[in-house]
């Protein structure tokens, strides 16, 4: 789209595109004075959804506005609406080219340029032309038509740009041999959408409407999957707004625009680990719904204390809520939330920040500085801050660390802490004495006293009992030089304030030695309570099922910080990993940086930092949990081995109740008819002789199905079903299967490709498998087709009936052995016809599905694995794609 062009997306659900721009009026030209022409595509996601049709329209339009135009090359493909709307055109005869003994026929340049039109019409870009013609590919012949001067319309299927190809064959399997070159359709001066939905283009194709009838099936169930439709409808999509976007980014560059556009909007929200941040990521989702679908991230500041300040189950219900939302959950480490909910912000594009309002008191943000909102605000530059009120009090595991402002945080070190301490305490004392110096006449030493011991108690609260006692001698000194007689002489005349400052200093001492010790004491029960609700939430999750060990190890690791994580175990001597999560996880003890031992056979292993020690607490009970989650999964997987066992014996008592009532049937007229013949007091004729000979036949040969069938259903559930797999033909196995259902056979109708490789199977088993789905097929429906198709390295054949149907939710209950729907019938069989199919097709590792046909019915799909075929019969591009050309 070099050179201005622009894109403009369509969006439709039924046939034809909605005009949305229309290039501007030009006045007229003469040949010269017009340097080049206009390139305008119609693109779309596949045939069919109304590229050419939308092309014809826009010519027509032109037409009736006086413009002169031609149809250089339009496909009609035999569909009536595109040949009505080619109608009024007029159209430059085709050129008639002989290769290999074939005509074919091309767009004629030559007498296009001869007749050198206003606009002209040709259709698929991506065409290559036949050897000999004068270029290769048809959008060489557009370039020379718009080098004339000639504006030109054209179409384009997503799948034949160059840059999408490679995943357009890995979508579909088919691969595409005409490409066109990105930079060709990019320099066009519009690109317009054609959009239809799978569904719709879908319900065109069984109408008939893009392709002859004998194609519909084999289309249906190769190249035009509602799968494969979706999947070429995002890439197409996406690719029109990427050259949006490069329109917008060029348009931005040559008006010089330097500040920032908010095309697509990011919302970022805060999470301090309080149970009320639930309605924080709800008003962000609304947020971004309102904004056009906006990413939104959900983000929880953690401290670098090794444990997650905050209520773990709150911040697990919160993610769930976020991914639930579609959105996604980070945890960040870092000691300013402000400063690092900033920086995570810049880091992912955000345009808007959301968190909640402090609810700290006045006097206590006056006191330690501005919340995390209001720093916020002042860091956030040119993204929206969004604060929402809570309703909802402070739970009691909420982080203390989240309402602390940043510079007071960012010093909880010791070391930080004493010098900042320090420095404090020198500020302090000195703003003291020089303000009681002022009020000397007006205060005696016992105010004087008081006041510094009150900032003595102060200092001692946030830097500690060190710098408190150091604090309480120079206190102690500069009461003595500038207040007690003889004024500035380290001297006491009197006995009494010599008594004075010696208690200032004990006091003041041992009030420190207190106030150090309630604060040790505060923190250890933040801790504990910390501690307490990371490991009530862990052992809930495992008592109640609610996570698997996978999820456990990667909450472990969110909350240490590790890179990864690891339960090790002891298997005859040897360490193993039974359960991992994160990057290059430790397979030995000896590998691991964190070890935590569980019992004699189970270890936590952890790559990452060093913890304190009075994490390992809290790791050993992880690493307890982690444990017994495993000897949980280990009892879930035997209880799952016991479910065949049951299953068993439900189809035991199932096949009780068959036998007695469908074997019954065969065996009591096969009994009959012999016994008659067998009575010497009735003489039969030749034909009654003949008549109940063909019943007790017909009976025994019902009955040794019945039980056929019986032993294979019990082969396939003890798994000893012997499986032959060669390569086989499946024309051979269809012939065969079309044998086994005799004359009704006639009903159905096979569309089997010329190219279509060998199958990975056994040919008795294949054989049952598409016997007993055609005789469903033609029991419900009273016909049938046998379609095929490849898909990568597999075979896919589709039994298509367009009967009434099957439930969606009967689809899986319907392969149940002694299942009969939609058939009352008791001399049909048993209900295993599906079930042996099913089980067949899984033995020669395969599957059976199904499927809803298009227009009503039911498809069942048998997917097998290719065979190698040593030389395969060529066939032309077209039939090998499985779309025109």
């Amino acid at each position: 789209m070099d050179g201005g062009a622009a894109a403009t997306p369509v969006r439709q659900t039924g046939q034809m595109p909605t005009e949305v721009q229309s290039p501007p009026e030009r006045s007229p030209q003469t040949a010269g004075d017009r340097l080049r022409g206009t390139l305008r595509v119609y693109l779309g996601a596949a045939p069919g959804v109304g590229k050419t049709y939308a092309m014809l329209e826009e010519g027509n339009r032109r037409l009736e506005r006086g413009a002169d135009v031609v149809v250089g090359y339009v496909e009609t493909h035999g569909r009536a609406h595109t040949l009505d709307a080619i109608a009024a055109l007029e159209v430059v005869p085709r050129r008639q080219v002989r290769y290999r003994d074939r005509v074919f026929e091309e767009m004629d340049v030559p007498a296009i340029l001869a007749r050198h039109p206003e606009v002209v019409l040709v259709d698929e870009l991506a065409h290559s032309n036949v050897p000999g013609s004068a270029n290769a590919k048809r959008w060489q012949d557009i370039e020379a038509l718009l080098a004339a001067g000639i504006d030109v319309l054209s179409t384009l299927n997503i799948q034949h740009l160059d840059s999408v190809n490679d995943v357009v064959e890995k979508v579909t399997g088919v691969p595409q041999r005409e490409t066109v070159p990105d930079a060709v359709v990019r320099q066009a001066e519009q690109i317009q959408l054609v959009d239809q939905t799978p569904e719709a283009l879908r319900r065109r194709m069984a109408h008939g409407n893009i392709y002859a009838a004998e194609k519909v099936d084999a289309a249906l169930s190769n190249y035009f999957r509602a799968g494969n439709l979706t999947a070429l409808r995002e890439l197409a999509l996406l690719w029109v707004a990427d050259r949006v976007e490069e329109g917008l980014q060029r348009y931005r560059t040559e008006h010089e625009i330097a500040e920032r556009w908010e095309t697509r909007e990011r919302v970022v929200v805060a999470l301090s680990g309080r149970a009320e941040d639930a309605v924080l990521i709800r008003r962000a989702a609304r947020i971004a719904a309102r904004t056009g679908g906006a990413a939104l991230s959900v983000v929880h500041i953690a401290g670098s204390d090794g444990l997650l300040g905050a209520d773990p189950t709150a911040l697990t219900s919160q993610r769930a809520l976020a991914e639930s939302l579609g959105g996604s959950y980070h945890v960040v480490r870092g000691d300013d939330p402000a400063t690092s909910l900033v920086e995570f912000a810049r880091a992912v594009n955000a345009t808007q920040l959301v968190l909640g309002a402090s609810r700290r008191p006045q006097l206590r943000a006056r006191l330690i500085g501005p919340g995390v909102g209001a720093r916020l605000v002042q860091l956030s530059g040119d993204i929206d801050v969004h604060i929402v009120p809570h309703n909802t009090p402070d739970s009691p595991g909420a982080s203390p660390r989240f309402a602390a402002p940043g510079w007071l945080v960012a010093l909880r070190p010791s070391g930080r802490r004493a010098v900042a301490g320090s420095a404090l305490a020198a500020v302090l004392l000195t703003l003291c004495t020089l303000l009681l110096s002022a009020e000397r006449t007006r205060l005696n030493l016992i105010s004087a006293v008081l006041i510094f011991l009150l900032v003595t108690v102060a200092i001692s609260t946030y830097a500690g009992v060190l710098v408190a006692v150091v604090s309480a001698v120079v206190a102690s000194a500069l009461l003595n030089y500038y207040f007690t007689p003889p004024l500035h002489r380290f001297t006491i005349s009197e006995r009494n304030n010599a008594l004075a400052l010696a208690v200032f200093v004990i006091v003041a001492v041992v009030v420190a030695v207190l106030v150090d010790r309630a604060e040790r004491r505060r923190r250890e029960a933040t801790r504990a309570a910390a501690e307490a609700n990371t490991l009530a939430a862990v052992a809930g999750s495992v008592i109640r099922g609610d996570s698997a060990l996978t999820d456990l190890l990667g909450q472990l690791r969110e909350i240490f910080g590790m890179r990864a994580v690891a339960l090790l175990e002891r298997v005859d001597g040897q360490w193993r990993p039974a359960r991992s999560v994160g990057p290059q996880p430790p397979q030995t003890p000896e590998e691991a940086d964190v070890l935590v031992t569980a019992d004699e056979t189970t270890a936590l292993a952890m790559a990452g930092p060093v913890l304190r020690a009075d994490d390992h607490r809290v790791l050993r009970a992880f690493a307890i949990q982690a444990a017994a989650a495993l000897h949980t999964e280990r009892l879930a997987s035997e209880a799952e081995q016991t479910q065949p066992l049951r299953d068993l014996d439900r189809t035991r008592t199932a096949l009780l109740a068959a036998v007695s009532h469908d074997l019954r049937t065969p065996l009591a007229g096969a009994k009959a008819a012999v016994s008659s013949l067998r009575d010497p007091s009735v003489t039969f004729s030749e034909a009654d002789r003949r008549e109940l000979l063909a019943t007790a036949d017909e009976s025994l040969d019902r009955l040794n199905r019945l039980v056929a069938n019986l032993l294979d259903m019990s082969r396939l559930q003890a798994g000893a079903m012997a499986v032959h797999r060669v390569p086989v033909e499946a024309e051979d196995v269809i012939a065969l299967a079309l044998d086994s259902v005799g004359p009704a056979a006639d009903r159905v109708r096979v569309a089997v490709p010329l190219t279509l490789p060998p199958v990975s199977a056994d040919p008795g088993l294949l054989e049952r498998v598409l016997g007993n789905l055609l005789e469903n097929a033609l029991r419900m429906a009273g016909g049938a087709t046998i379609a095929a198709s490849t898909r990568a390295d597999r075979v896919e054949l589709r039994v298509v009936d367009h009967g009434p149907g099957l439930p969606k939710r009967a689809r899986e209950t319907a392969f149940a052995p002694f299942q009969r729907f939609g058939d009352t019938s008791n001399v049909t069989g048993v209900g295993l016809g599906l079930a042996l199919a099913r089980g067949f097709a899984e033995a020669m590792d395969g599957t059976l599905e199904p499927e809803e046909t298009p227009g009503g019915g039911l498809t069942m799909v048998v997917t097998l694995r290719a065979a190698t075929r040593d030389r395969l019969p060529q066939a032309p591009p077209h039939l090998a794609e499985g779309l025109p050309g």
